[in-house]
């Protein structure tokens, strides 16, 4: 069985989409009128450092990954289809795009009002948390009395993402270097997926209920529930992302459950000899697994 899978923020590089946007003009042509301005020129060249900016990288990313699905649409097989679509943070409106719940234009106005509204929340920052499990970080998060940082993102089982004021990230990161645990900071510009995203969700939510949108023709795994997509609850689902951890972890295994043995990433990067980043945590979810 196969699933496809849709990276999030953090996948966004300069010069992304180079191979797609001479295949998709009407769709580039449409995106740069939707969004005031040209998304091919921010993607390829980025010349006013606007990529980094969630209020740009979130329309951008969704925009180059929904290119690169068309593309795989196009050159595969009625064999190759997936029975089941996952995305990682953003890369879950890839998803339900892939899933058929709306079209290209209205899952790119939902993406850039997602964008603005969780660019408002500023002052906060987020920390990858590397070879300790998510109860060990929780530990040194109360030993430090750390209590405003939340687990936001369970990447792998050695591998989780805090969210929360920057101060208080930057106070974490220090404990982990005095402790040898290894940690990078994530260039972003807000905490997010944690508490301080709680205010923007009514917002959000009522901005997808003035949108039309269609239940998933194919099963597309929650980040927040780490299963299915219920019907008729796209919008409550979906707005709760923002402010509820992604727990990519129960997303992988829930679907290994199912039977999936192939995963295909489809993102800003082609496939090669070494694996894209959402399948280098596919693989270390399911080896500790099997372990």
């Amino acid at each position: 069985m196969k699933a496809l899978l849709f990276p999030g923020q953090g996948a966004q590089f300069k010069g992304m989409g180079k191979d797609l946007f001479p295949l998709y003009r009407e769709q580039a042509e449409l995106a740069s009128s939707v969004l005031g301005y040209c998304i091919e020129t921010l993607c390829l060249e980025d010349p006013d450092d606007l990529l980094r900016l969630t209020q740009y990288t979130q329309p951008a990313l969704f925009v180059v990954n929904a290119l690169r699905y068309f593309s795989w649409r196009d050159g595969a097989s009625s064999d190759a289809q997936p029975h089941f679509l996952a995305g990682h943070s953003l890369g879950e409106c890839n998803a339900l795009l892939a899933a058929g719940c709306f079209d290209f234009e209205t899952g790119l106005r939902m993406v850039q009002k997602r964008g603005q509204l969780m660019a408002e929340v500023a002052g906060g920052g987020m920390l990858v948390v590397l070879g300790i499990g998510a109860e060990d970080l929780a530990q040194l998060l109360r030993d430090h009395r750390l209590e405003s940082i939340d687990l936001a993102n369970f990447n792998s089982p050695l591998q989780t993402v805090v969210s929360g004021p920057a101060g208080d990230v930057a106070r974490l990161e220090q404990a982990c270097q005095a402790q040898s645990v290894d940690c990078l900071p994530v260039n972003v510009s807000g905490p997010f997926h944690s508490r301080y995203m709680q205010a923007q969700q009514p917002a959000f939510e009522s901005f997808l209920r003035g949108l039309e949108l269609r239940d998933p023709r194919i099963p597309v795994i929650s980040n927040v529930t780490a299963l299915p997509y219920r019907g008729g609850e796209l919008e409550t689902t979906l707005a709760a992302q923002i402010a509820r951890s992604v727990d990519w972890v129960g997303c992988i295994r829930y679907l290994a459950a199912q039977g999936v043995d192939e995963f295909v990433e489809l993102g800003p990067k082609l496939a090669g000899a070494r694996p894209t980043p959402l399948i280098r945590m596919v693989n270390e979810i399911r080896k500790a697994v099997v372990a």
